[in-house]
């Protein structure tokens, strides 16, 4: 329930955020947002600005008002923003979406992925002033290393390790009794041990655990061993100079390496390969892995949450139609032809791929169920 609740707050800060792009570049070009609603529709009850006075708006009221409706909705999922005859209606207002000129309407468009760029960059800057944890080798000149570590970077599939229930990122706390202070002190300790088991305590998580592990011979090593990868890793900060130029090097980064895995679904799915399709996860198993993250810390959400607003900006400006990123395409297409799109064709288009999209979602979410509850 708790990883839920967190799910739900990391989503509506990054949907809301993203319509707030809309929203200030639309009034920003002079463009009218006739609603802006955190949650979805039904409308529970919103505010409007009347003259100098704040008026309650009704579920049912559905009249025009010269400002924003502020509202609250029943679905606390995200939010949106309705721009001014951005569907079609009056849309030959002064202060409608279309009105304008096409750049900025692009502009307006691609406010919401911008903020959520921006937003990852921040929360990477703060990850990165608290502590995360990361390797100790090589880290530039100026952090601080507040915590050393030993980590399990890889577990050998069928290696001792692996039979122990030992996996990848779980923290060694000590080996037969003696602490883990550094990587190779750690290796000199399960070396020593030759084949005779040995108890190991580590850490997942907030978890404190022991197992015994009996080493076995390893070929690709060619000796005995547990059958881990071992790392150096510290709770790293970095001065707020430093750690805001490295939060904006990591967005950038990160949005490469987001880029990069959907240009490899793409590719996959055109060959018929679904192994990385396979993999891609919905609202149940964001939320399952939000708990986890949640586990480690703060600074660890913070990265986590950065991470999923690169994903939603990326995504979100894929040129896909219902998305911004088609949008934008028929915005372009429509400067190309020198003449507006066909509103009606235009908008069959969006909502025949929104209805798709929505059924991607309700199928990466059965899976996601039968996946985390089902074993």
């Amino acid at each position: 329930m708790t990883a839920a609740i967190i799910f739900l707050i990391i989503l509506s800060a990054l949907v809301l955020i993203h319509e707030a792009g809309h929203f200030f570049a639309a009034r920003l070009f002079g463009v009218k947002a006739d609603e802006f609603g955190y949650g979805l529709p039904p409308r529970i009850v919103g505010m409007v600005k009347v003259g100098k006075t704040w008026k309650k708006v009704s579920a049912k009221d559905q009249k025009k008002y010269a400002n924003t409706i502020w509202s609250f909705n029943w679905l606390p999922i995200g939010g949106f923003v309705r721009i001014k005859g951005e569907s079609g209606e009056n849309e030959t207002d002064p202060d409608s979406f279309h009105v304008k000129p096409i750049w900025q309407r692009i502009i307006i468009l691609a406010a919401g992925v911008c903020m959520n760029w921006a937003l990852a960059a921040v929360l990477l800057s703060a990850g990165l002033m608290i502590g995360v944890p990361s390797l100790t080798d090589g880290i530039p000149e100026g952090a601080i290393v507040h915590k050393t570590e030993v980590t399990i970077g890889g577990v050998l599939p069928g290696g001792a390790a692996a039979e122990a229930g030992l996996q990848p990122m779980d923290i060694l706390v000590s080996i037969g009794g003696v602490q883990a202070n550094s990587l190779d002190q750690t290796r000199q300790e399960i070396f020593a041990r030759g084949e005779a088991p040995v108890e190991i305590v580590f850490e997942r998580g907030r978890d404190r655990m022991a197992v015994t592990v009996t080493p076995k011979y390893v070929e690709e090593l060619g000796r005995t061993g547990l059958g881990v990868s071992l790392l150096d890793t510290g709770i790293v900060s970095y001065p707020p100079v430093l750690a805001v130029k490295n939060g904006i090097i990591l967005t950038g980064l990160y949005t490469k390496a987001v880029v990069i895995t959907f240009l490899d679904l793409f590719r996959e799915l055109l060959n018929g390969d679904g192994t990385l399709a396979s993999q891609v996860s919905g609202p149940v198993g964001i939320a399952a892995m939000t708990g986890d993250v949640a586990e480690r810390g703060f600074a660890n959400v913070l990265q986590f949450t950065a991470i999923l607003s690169i994903n939603l900006a990326v995504l979100n400006f894929l040129p896909i139609p219902a998305l911004d990123g088609g949008r934008v395409m028929f915005l372009i297409l429509e400067g190309l032809r020198r003449k507006p799109m066909n509103r009606r064709v235009e908008a069959i288009v969006h909502n025949t791929a929104f209805l798709i999209l929505i059924a991607l979602i309700i199928l990466i979410t059965l899976r996601d169920i039968g996946r985390v509850f089902g074993g």
